[in-house]
């Protein structure tokens, strides 16, 4: 039967790989890359540098296929979003129906972790809901971003014996951030930070964790928010993306 891996790879360093993940690896017959289209090369670059420093001996076949675009005309973020990973479930299904044979592994490789903000796992369960194409799967855990950013910042995320909350630049937007002190939030494209207004919190924020163009900034987030979304601007321009995450934390709860 056919196996699918869904790799993590990582925030973005190659030296973020673990050893689990480099032997899965080293059994994959066919990887398969989305293209985001020639702004996010980077990050198909980044999965076949990975290929070719930790795949040893072994013949392997990369396959590519344009991802699909969600549909902007659709104003609800939620059924937008899973109208494409509808869309992306055919696209991996005709992929692998076509390029993995019945006794070979394929591998998905997941920026960060599968299990934290990434489709790769609900495209799989649409594909096995749909009964159509039959195959086993395995998750290779992944370090996170938010993990890079720790460790990049020299911080602990959490107070002693409090609790953390991992949320979205939409959800912070929206106020839902919830009540711990420490608020880690990724996917934020609109720098949601300048909504919050609470003179007393810090940021910790990082852009391509692990990569050559990193970027931190911390400090108070008052005065150096506009900094943020400066840099942040431009190195989206220079680069055609940016990842970035960050930590809202009141100074008084560290530890």
């Amino acid at each position: 039967m056919r196996k699918l891996y869904l790799i993590g790879i990582g925030a973005g360093n190659p030296e973020y790989i673990t050893v689990q993940a480099i032997k899965a690896l080293n059994v994959v017959d066919v990887f398969f890359f989305m293209d985001k289209g020639e702004a996010k090369q980077d990050l198909v670059t980044l999965r076949k540098e990975i290929c070719e420093r930790y795949v040893e001996n072994r013949s392997y076949r990369v396959v590519e296929v344009d991802d699909p675009v969600r549909d902007p005309t659709i104003s609800d973020y939620t059924t937008r979003v899973e109208l494409w990973h509808r869309q992306r479930a055919l696209v991996y299904e005709e992929m692998v129906a076509k390029e993995l044979e019945e006794d070979q592994c394929g591998a998905f490789l997941v920026w960060g972790d599968p299990s934290l903000y990434d489709s790769t796992l609900r495209i799989i369960e649409h594909i096995t809901a749909r009964g159509r194409l039959c195959f086993e799967f395995e998750v290779i855990p992944g370090i996170t971003s938010i993990q890079a950013l720790a460790a990049r910042h020299k911080i602990t995320l959490n107070g002693i014996g409090e609790s953390i909350v991992i949320t979205t630049g939409r959800q912070l937007s929206a106020g839902l951030s919830g009540a711990a002190a420490r608020t880690i939030v990724m996917l934020d494209g609109q720098c949601s930070f300048n909504n919050v207004l609470d003179e007393e919190l810090d940021i910790f924020w990082g852009a391509y964790l692990g990569m050559g163009e990193e970027i931190l900034l911390s400090g108070k987030l008052s005065e150096i928010a506009s900094r943020i979304e400066e840099v942040r601007h431009e190195r989206r321009q220079r680069n055609g993306w940016i990842m970035d995450t960050y930590l809202l934390s009141k100074p008084s709860e560290a530890g």
